[in-house]
């Protein structure tokens, strides 16, 4: 393995630590892992380092949804980070839902890749 591999992979590991800012407009801001955010097909791009986004050399990414549906959403991609290759027994996500935040979470969960 040449050198240039092994510091992007030192890089990679310590990324995985990193905590990333979540903003929604009503002024609720989540901290997650950056390892948690990447559960998510349009935060993983929005922080790739090569994409050169503001949000990638902030570290915050502001969500257009409200603050209620924004908690549940990184607590999804938390549990999706959790139990992503487990061979266990996973428990059901859908129980902690509560339903005035189902519709809104479904249509996030969906542009957010989730």
């Amino acid at each position: 393995m040449s050198t240039e591999q092994e510091q992007e992979q030192t890089k990679q590991k310590q990324n995985e630590n990193d905590w990333v800012r979540i903003v929604t407009p009503d002024k609720y801001s989540f901290l997650i892992k950056r390892k948690v955010a990447m559960a998510s097909g349009t935060l993983r791009n929005m922080l790739s380092t090569d994409s050169r986004f503001a949000e990638a050399l902030t570290d915050t990414c502001e969500i257009s949804e409200r603050g209620a549906v924004v908690e549940k959403l990184c607590e999804y991609l938390a549990y999706k980070s959790l139990y992503e290759g487990s061979k266990e027994e996973i428990p059901d996500f859908t129980e902690r839902i509560p339903p005035e935040v189902a519709l809104e979470l479904l249509q996030a969960a969906d542009y957010y890749e989730a």
